[in-house]
């Protein structure tokens, strides 16, 4: 870093090394009269992880010191390739007035007032006394809400004193003139700083002869000094303000109100939401053989459904109760692509999941007219796992449940929350150890690489004869199981063969089977 001075008819310099100055300070008499101060600087690779420091950085901290120090111009000047610089100039004749003017825009609903005064005072008694300057600028806006607070001239991102002083005050006078004006509802609670702050366009930028920073980020400051005196001086600014302008008083008045109001509202529904989700959860206590887990978390919940109650049996033991859950298919699930929906909700186990996902459904009837009972924020799992055995009926009951929340649910697959658990085709023990392999492919290349030890080859038998270590190690585990995520990639494509190898085109399908079905022999069942 190479650093230039000119004051006093002087030019100084200094050149700095790892944080080490070089070769101690130049000074050099001129005869200009020129003051400033010039740096250049290149970053360290050794000292930061990334110096490809962006424009952006540069911009946002000129346009910063340009609101802060009214009617000095900062310019920008970037070198470009064929040598050219290009420049922007940062220039806020009146500071934080005109920056307030700039985010407001034509939403304001008030004028924008700018206030400054300067005060002396100290932190403690032992203290000694320090000078403040305190300058604010401020407007209300039912579009745009933006607070920033500024410390000798740097950005304070946290705020400290001063963003204590502009809530106490601001909310301690706003409410005063809601009461003096009766515009509270009988029984009504008062406003919050964020009402307030919802319609608030507000830019503080103060100085001091001392200053107590939170820590060593300086994002904060803590001054007991500045927040008392901005305080009691924003408070007396504004009475004289609603006083002054009753009809700007009566607008931010009645915004801070609906604010409130809105923000009431919202917290109410929240919370009836929340009562009302945590009633329907209740209602799976209701449903025959299912099996909850304990965690609310809905991040974490998981729901298998499993091929009949043998394989509800196996993943009860196999599965970590804290976070996954289990409900049985009874019996071969509905046809949905083929049945009609009054037959479709009379259909005892497709209901019964419906509920359980707590989503509702988005089918369309024959009329095209969307039914509007889905509500994804309803939604009480991060994952709804389709685990069925590794044969033909495993395979048709799997094709069956995605064809249910095809029809009935597809916006789950769309967003990510439906997945196939892989269970093992085949289970090859040596003395050594256990190995699983999931197709044809996989056993043929784990019988190479045991080579001639001795082995024995188990072929899976269903989910419901697994053991419970097996199933947890290959199937439920987190950390060790094959999940394949459905997604909606091809939907329409997918959507044609659901009709075509599940709908009501009896023509179609055998003509598929005719064409193409010699190439899944090695699938069928066929024994």
């Amino acid at each position: 870093m190479d650093v230039e001075v000119l004051r006093d008819g002087y030019r100084y310099n200094l050149h700095f090394e790892k944080g080490e100055n070089i070769g101690g300070l130049q000074k050099t008499p001129i005869k200009s009269k020129q003051t400033g101060t010039k740096t250049h600087w290149k970053p360290d690779l050794d000292v930061f992880t990334e110096i490809a420091v962006p424009d952006d950085y540069f911009q946002d901290v000129l346009k910063r010191q340009a609101v802060v120090n009214p009617n000095l111009l900062f310019v920008y000047r970037k070198e470009q390739e064929d040598g050219s610089f290009a420049e922007q100039h940062f220039l806020y004749e009146n500071g934080i007035s005109d920056y307030v003017h700039e985010i407001a825009g034509d939403t304001a609903l008030t004028s924008i007032q700018t206030w400054s005064c300067q005060r002396e005072g100290r932190d403690r008694e032992d203290k000694p006394d320090y000078k403040v300057k305190l300058s604010v600028a401020l407007t209300f806006s039912n579009r745009i809400q933006k607070v920033e607070y500024y410390h000798n001239s740097s950005f304070l991102e946290h705020g400290g004193s001063p963003e204590r002083a502009v809530k106490q005050a601001l909310v301690s006078q706003i409410d005063s003139y809601l009461k003096q004006n009766n515009k509270y509802l009988k029984n009504e609670g008062k406003v919050t700083f964020t009402d307030v702050e919802d319609c608030l366009i507000l830019v503080s930028s103060s100085f001091s002869t001392q200053t107590s920073y939170e820590n060593q980020t300086k994002k904060a400051i803590t001054n007991k000094f500045i927040y008392e005196a901005m305080t009691e001086f924003l408070k007396h600014q504004i009475e004289i303000y609603f006083i002054e302008n009753p009809d700007e008083a009566t607008k931010i008045a009645e915004q801070v109100i609906v604010n409130k109001r809105s923000r009431e509202n919202a917290e109410k529904t929240r919370l009836n939401m929340k009562k009302n989700l945590a009633g329907s959860m209740d209602l799976t206590n209701r449903i025959d053989k299912f099996v909850d887990c304990r965690s609310k978390d809905l991040s974490r919940r998981e729901l298998y459904i499993v091929e009949g109650d043998s394989a509800l049996g196996s993943v009860k033991m196999a599965r970590d109760a804290d976070f996954q859950a289990v409900i049985p298919v009874r019996g071969k699930i509905l046809n949905c692509l083929k049945a009609d929906y009054n037959r479709i909700f009379k259909n005892e186990i497709i209901t019964d999941i419906i509920k359980l996902l707590g989503c509702g459904v988005e089918v369309k009837t024959k009329a095209n007219k969307e039914l509007s009972s889905f509500n994804l924020d309803g939604l009480r799992w991060n994952k709804i796992v389709i685990c069925t055995d590794a044969d033909v009926d495993g395979f048709q009951i799997r094709t069956l449940i995605l064809t249910m929340l095809y029809c009935l649910t597809p916006t789950l697959i769309d967003q990510g929350y439906v997945y196939i658990a892989e269970s093992p085709l085949f289970e090859i023990t040596t003395k050594k150890r256990t190995y699983f392999a999931y197709t044809e492919k996989e056993k043929a290349d784990i019988l190479k690489k045991i080579k001639n030890e001795k082995y024995t080859l188990q072929r899976s038998k269903g989910l419901g004869e697994n053991e419970a270590d097996m199933m947890a190690l290959t199937t439920m585990n987190p950390d060790t199981r094959r999940l394949i995520k459905v997604t909606p990639s091809g939907i329409e494509e997918t959507a044609a063969m659901f009709d075509l190898l599940l709908g009501d085109d009896l023509q179609g399908r055998k003509d598929f089977i005719a064409q193409y079905g010699n190439q899944y022999l090695e699938l069928a069942d066929i024994s």
